[in-house]
């Protein structure tokens, strides 16, 4: 075949050298030359490329078999962990029933793992309802941002205004034009409940309670917490003021998990302030050592309710139970949901972040491979007892073209829970991978039409 095209382009460059004048000739033994040189190449790859695609043929078979819907998939251990190895063979075999979730006596309520994010039990999760002084945590995940963004120090001080000095409800006992430290101001809102606080910290940072809320709200749909509206920093009824346990339960999560250095007051069981020592409002401060958050609230309309946190070995809970008819049984039914979910369930760390769990082919980029698994890691919450029964089945894009950036989606994990489908979870990149050279480029295109044929 080379002999041909050579003979060509001879037949070529001769026949255009006595037809053409010098600038002519000079144009298109230029470009002859340049397809002479493409042409051999392509045809010198077509040969590499049938040699190995037969050797990978032979390979691929034996680990990954394309389906119907173009994907390689492949089953893969959990995790591969000492996890697994750890637990004993009987534990497979001695399974506990979970049973149905405590029957809790409030209008909705919600138990999730704050690791995986698996809902545990929920009854009304998204019903609206006013939060209460539970705003108040969306409050300080504000403030906690101003912080982390430079906009704000602890030191700073605050001028408290009329306007804060009379609010009324639950109060830090703060004076007017009085100058508070940043610091005090937050534990002031999270231990003490202060509303004079939090419409202090409101105005200091956005000038009114208006615009406060207006970032509240902000931050609230960067969340994803789609059924939750504020107007006030404090939590007084308001007709667009409300929230969802799921929302509130959301909200918990990235507080604990973004801000862990603040969090820590949650825990504190009371505050002194201008003289006055108030108790922190949660209960369970005193009653179970593994709680250590996170917010109580209540008025007439709301009940009494509860957003709770609790964490026993490496599994943390997070619940939140509305409208519950008193302090006391806002706090007894907070902790039937977190006995109940540390009891009948448990939690593993299968993957580590930029895990990769596959290195698929990335075709016409500037490298050969893409790790793939996940940014984050992940984890998976199942019924005591039953991890050994838990199987994952990775699935990957056949063709997956560059330019590709970390985080796109490529594929997917299926796990199974006893053979039943349980869940899955997206695979994305872990590296960017640019286009590749020209050459790079031909040579994936002829493999990739060889593979078709």
């Amino acid at each position: 075949m080379l002999g041909k095209v050579i003979s060509a382009a001879k037949f070529v460059l001769i026949h255009n050298y006595f037809i053409t004048s010098y600038p002519q000739r000079l144009y298109w033994f230029t470009m002859t030359l340049k397809k002479i040189v493409i042409i051999v190449l392509c045809t010198l790859f077509a040969n590499m490329a049938g040699m190995a695609w037969a050797a990978q043929g032979s390979h691929s078979k034996t680990t990954t078999a394309p389906s119907s819907s173009e994907k390689n998939v492949a089953v893969v251990p959990v995790a591969g962990s000492s996890q697994a190895a750890a637990l004993p063979d009987s534990a497979s075999k001695d399974k506990l029933v979970v049973p149905e979730p405590p029957q809790v006596a409030g209008t909705s309520f919600i138990l999730t793992d704050f690791n995986s994010g698996k809902v545990l039990a929920e009854k009304e999760a998204d019903l609206r309802v006013e939060p209460a002084s539970l705003t108040k945590v969306m409050t300080v995940y504000v403030i906690f941002n101003e912080l982390r963004n430079g906009h704000l120090k602890l030191d700073d001080l605050v001028t408290i205004s009329d306007n804060a000095w009379r609010t009324e409800g639950s109060r830090m006992f703060v004076d007017v034009n009085m100058q508070v430290k940043v610091e005090d101001l937050l534990q002031g809102v999270i231990i003490q409940s202060g509303n004079d606080a939090s419409v202090a910290l409101a105005e200091h940072v956005a000038g009114d309670e208006a615009t406060f809320a207006s970032m509240m709200n902000q931050h609230a749909a960067r969340l994803g917490m789609v059924n939750s509206h504020f107007t006030n920093s404090m939590g007084l009824p308001h007709p667009d003021h409300y929230s969802t346990a799921r929302d509130l339960a959301t909200l918990a999560r990235a507080v604990i998990k973004e801000f862990p250095e603040y969090y820590r007051w949650d825990s504190q069981k009371e505050f002194t302030y201008n003289k006055i020592t108030q108790p922190n409002r949660n209960l369970l401060l005193w009653r179970d050592a593994s709680v250590d958050g996170i917010k109580t609230g209540h008025t007439e309309a709301a009940g009494y309710c509860m957003m709770a946190s609790a964490k026993r070995n490496d599994m943390r809970l997070i619940s939140v139970v509305m409208g519950t008819a008193s302090a006391i049984k806002r706090a007894n039914e907070s902790q039937s949901l977190l006995n109940f979910g540390f009891r009948f369930y448990e939690s593993h760390r299968l993957y580590s972040a930029q895990q990769a769990l596959a290195e698929p082919k990335i075709w016409k980029g500037d490298s050969n491979n893409l790790p793939v698994g996940f940014t984050e890691d992940f984890y998976v919450t199942v019924p005591a007892r039953r991890f050994n029964d838990l199987k994952a089945e990775i699935s990957v894009e056949q063709k997956i073209m560059a330019p590709i950036t970390v985080g796109t989606t490529v594929g997917k994990v299926t796990f199974t829970l006893s053979g039943e489908p349980y869940f899955e979870a997206p695979l994305v990149a872990l590296k960017d991978v640019g286009v590749g050279s020209f050459f790079q480029r031909i040579y994936d295109e002829i493999l990739m039409r060889v593979k078709r044929s």
